[in-house]
C-alpha cells in the first residue's frame, strides 16, 4: 500500500520468492552441516593416517568454498535484492526490528568466509592442529550465521510477545526459536552427510571409499533421526491456526507435507538399506536417489513453514499483501485507494471501475497470484465465478478460506475488485445477482466452491453418487478432504448445493428446487399446517398469489408470525407449494 509493486504476471511474487529462498537456503545449511563434516572427516584421516581420506576433505573443502562462498553470495544478495521488490513493507519492518541482528550475521558471514579460504589454502601447509581449529571457526561461525537468522526468520512465523511489546529480544528468542534451531542444525548435518554418502562414490581408492560411504551414511541416518523430534518439537509449538494448516487444512501444505513424508521414508529405508548392503551393491544411482529425497525432505519443510504463516507476511502482525491487520478497521472505513500511495485512481467511477480494481489487485493479490502464470494463477482459479458470486466470496474470503488475506476496503472498492476479476479477466457481464433466482444452487456453488472446484472436474468424482450421498458430504467436508472447510450454510443451501451437483451427472433433474421448498416448509410451516390440511385451502392460488402471500403471513392470520426469509428462499417455497397445491405457474 505503501509501496509501488512489481508486476511480473507470469511468475508472481511468491514463486520467485520461494525459487530463490530456497536454493538459497539449501545452500547456507549446506555451509553449516558441510563445515562440521569436514572437520570431523580430517579428522578421522589423520586419525586413521588416510592420505585418500584427506584428499577427500581437501576436495570437499573446494566445493564447499564455491558453492557457499560464489553461489550462497550471490543467492544471498538475489533474496534481498527480491524480497525488498516483492515485499518492500514486509522487509522494511524486518530491518528496522533486527537491524543489529542482521549486522552480527553479516560479520559472523565474513568470519565464515575468510576462515574457509584460510582452511583451503593452507591444506598441508599447517599443523593438524592448527589447521582443525581454523575448520572449527569456520563452522562456528556459519552455525552462529545460521543461529541469528534462525531468529528471524521464525519471527515471521511466531512474533509471540513482540506484537505486544516490540521488545528484540522478545521477537528474536520467539516461541519456535529453539526447536527451529535444533531442527535446523540437524537438517544441514543430514545434508552434509548425504553429500558426502554420495562424492564418496568417486573414490578411488576402493578402502577408503567404502569406509567414508559407511561414515557419511551413518552420519546422515544418525542426523536424520535426530530430526524427527525436533520437527514434532516445533509442530507442537506453532500456533492453533498454523497448526491446522500444517495439518492438513492447506492444500499447498498438504502437498508439501506428502513430499516431505515420502521423502523421509524413502531416506530413511534407503540410508538403512545402503549402510547394511554389501560394499558392492553401493551402486551410485542408489545414492543419488538419497541426495534427491534428501533435498525433498528439506525443500517440504520450507515450504510448509512458508505456508504456515499464512495469511500473514509476519504471523499475526502483517498480510501476505503487507496491509497491517491493526490498520485494517480504519481502511475499511476510508477505502483503500485513498490511503495507497502508489495508485492511478484514488475515487472509483463506473468509467475506471476495471482499471481501479487492477490496481486493486496488484496490492491486495499479486503477492501470491500470478496472472496466467505458474503459481496460484488468478485466471484459472476465477474462471467459473459470475461477478455476483465473486462479489459474495471476496466480502467473506477470509472466513471461508483463512489462509487468504480478508479484502480491505470499501464496499465500492470490492465490487471493483470482482469486476476485474470477472469482467476484466474473463469479460463476463457484471450482472449483480445474475442467476440468483430459480439457480439457486449454481449460484451457491459458485459463491463457495467454484474458486477451487471447477464443474468440470468435480464432475467426474460425483459419477453415480446419490442425492442422498452428496447432500450427507456437504455436512463434513473435512472428513472427506482436511483441506476443506466446514460449509456452513442453512440446510436450504446445501440442499440446493447438492441438488446442482447432482444434476451435473443427471441433466434434467430438477432436485434442488424440489428439495430446497420442501425442506424451507418442513422448517418453517409444518410444526402448525400439514400438507393435507393447507392443500384444499389453497386450492387454484396461483404461484404469484402463493409468492405473494408469503410476504404478508400475518395479514392473512394474525396468529401467523410473518416469514423472515429471504427473496429467494420464498420463491422455493412458493414454487413447491404451487407444484403441491396444483397452483398455476
Amino acid at each position: 500500500m505503501n509501496y509501488p509493486v512489481w508486476f511480473v504476471p507470469t511468475f508472481g511474487g511468491g514463486l520467485l520468492i520461494a525459487l530463490v529462498a530456497i536454493v538459497h537456503v539449501f545452500v547456507s545449511h549446506f555451509a553449516v552441516g558441510g563445515g562440521l563434516y569436514l572437520v570431523m572427516a580430517e579428522r578421522k584421516a589423520i586419525k586413521e593416517k588416510s592420505q585418500a581420506i584427506m584428499d577427500f576433505v581437501k576436495k570437499h573443502t573446494k566445493f564447499f568454498m564455491l558453492l557457499t562462498m560464489v553461489f550462497g553470495g550471490l543467492t544471498g544478495v538475489a533474496i534481498w535484492f527480491v524480497i525488498s521488490l516483492i515485499h518492500p513493507a514486509a522487509t522494511s519492518l524486518l530491518i528496522h526490528t533486527f537491524v543489529f541482528g542482521w549486522a552480527a550475521e553479516w560479520v559472523f558471514f565474513l568470519v565464515e568466509i575468510v576462515a574457509l579460504f584460510v582452511y583451503f589454502y593452507a591444506f598441508g601447509k599447517m599443523d593438524d592442529r592448527t589447521h582443525q581449529t581454523i575448520g572449527w571457526i569456520y563452522f562456528g561461525a556459519a552455525w552462529m550465521s545460521l543461529f541469528l537468522i534462525n531468529g528471524i526468520i521464525d519471527f515471521m512465523l511466531t512474533p509471540g510477545t513482540w506484537i505486544s511489546n516490540s521488545n528484540f529480544w522478545s521477537g528474536f528468542f520467539n516461541p519456535t526459536f529453539w526447536p527451529s534451531l535444533f531442527f535446523r542444525s540437524f537438517m544441514s548435518f543430514m545434508l552434509a552427510g548425504c553429500y558426502g554418502f554420495l562424492t564418496a562414490t568417486f573414490l578411488k581408492d576402493e578402502a577408503a571409499r567404502h569406509r567414508m560411504i559407511r561414515y557419511s551414511g551413518v552420519w546422515a541416518l544418525v542426523s536424520l533421526i535426530l530430526s524427527v523430534p525436533a520437527g514434532w518439537w516445533y509442530i507442537s509449538v506453532l500456533p492453533d491456526k498454523a497448526r491446522s494448516l500444517v495439518g492438513g487444512a492447506s492444500p499447498t501444505i498438504a502437498r508439501a507435507t506428502t513430499v516431505g513424508a515420502f521423502s523421509l521414508a524413502a531416506l530413511a529405508g534407503l540410508l538403512i538399506t545402503l549402510i547394511l548392503l554389501n560394499p558392492k551393491a553401493r551402486i551410485r544411482s542408489l545414492i543419488v536417489i538419497v541426495m534427491i529425497a534428501a533435498m525433498g525432505y528439506m525443500g517440504a519443510f520450507e515450504w510448509t513453514r512458508e505456508a504456515a504463516r499464512r495469511p500473514y507476511v509476519i504471523n499475526e502482525v502483517m498480510y501476505s499483501n503487507g496491509i497491517l491487520k491493526k490498520e485494517v478497521e480504519r481502511i475499511n472505513q476510508e477505502g483503500f485507494l485513498k490511503n495507497a500511495k502508489w495508485v492511478q485512481h484514488k475515487e472509483i467511477t463506473e468509467a475506471n471501475r476495471l482499471e481501479a480494481g487492477r490496481e486493486l489487485f496488484l496490492h491486495q493479490c499479486f503477492a501470491c497470484h500470478s496472472v496466467s502464470g505458474f503459481n496460484n494463477d488468478i485466471v484459472s482459479r476465477t474462471k467459473n465465478m459470475s461477478y455476483g458470486a465473486m462479489r459474495k466470496y471476496l466480502a467473506t474470503i477470509h472466513e471461508k478460506r483463512y489462509f487468504m488475506p480478508p479484502f480491505v476496503g470499501n464496499e465500492s472498492e470490492l465490487k471493483a475488485l470482482a469486476a476485474y476479476l470477472t469482467a476484466g479477466l474473463h469479460k463476463k457481464p457484471l450482472a449483480d445477482d445474475g442467476g440468483a433466482v430459480g439457480d439457486r444452487g449454481t449460484v451457491l456453488y459458485e459463491e463457495n466452491c467454484a474458486a477451487c472446484h471447477s464443474a468440470e472436474s468435480i464432475k467426474p468424482k460425483m459419477k453415480g453418487w446419490e442425492l442422498a450421498k452428496i447432500r450427507a458430504a456437504l455436512d463434513k467436508l473435512p472428513a472427506l478432504n482436511p483441506a476443506m472447510p466446514d460449509y456452513n450454510a442453512p440446510a436450504p443451501d446445501k440442499d440446493a448445493v447438492a441438488g446442482y451437483l447432482f444434476s451435473l451427472n443427471n441433466p434434467g433433474t430438477d432436485s434442488s428446487v424440489k428439495d430446497q421448498g420442501a425442506t424451507l416448509y418442513e422448517e418453517n410451516c409444518a410444526a402448525c399446517h400439514s400438507l393435507d390440511q393447507i392443500k384444499p385451502k389453497m386450492a387454484g392460488w396461483p404461484k404469484k398469489k402463493i409468492r405473494s402471500a408469503l410476504d404478508k403471513l400475518s395479514a392473512l392470520n394474525p396468529a401467523m408470525p410473518d416469514y423472515s426469509g429471504t427473496a429467494v428462499e420464498k420463491d422455493f417455497l412458493s414454487d413447491y407449494l404451487a407444484k403441491y397445491t396444483g397452483g398455476a405457474q
